[in-house]
């Protein structure tokens, strides 16, 4: 989502959805592979797979790794829900 100009911490919001624990620890861990292989910089991590929210802050993106259950009851679809979505390439 592009939140530019409605959010003082970031320009854009990721959501991702995992299905089980070791789903969303995978989903992370990819995360953070991708982010060192490409070199971001200022990136941190908060949240467990047990919690059902990992959040990594990598300052221009914020990225949210939720469980459904934990993606539904913050709806934070809900609450940007009037910012454009921006389609990921996924190549």
């Amino acid at each position: 989502m592009d939140v530019r100009g409605a959010s003082s911490i970031t320009d854009f919001h990721i959501l991702a959805t995992g299905t089980s624990s070791p789903h969303l620890r995978a989903l992370s861990s990819e995360l953070r592979q991708q982010l060192k292989e490409h070199k971001v910089t200022g990136y941190r991590g908060s949240g467990t797979p047990d919690s059902g929210w990992i959040v990594s802050d990598c300052v221009d993106v914020i990225v949210h790794i939720f469980s459904p259950e934990a993606r539904a009851y913050y709806d934070l679809d809900g609450l940007w829900k009037t910012k454009p979505v921006v389609p990921l390439d996924a190549g």
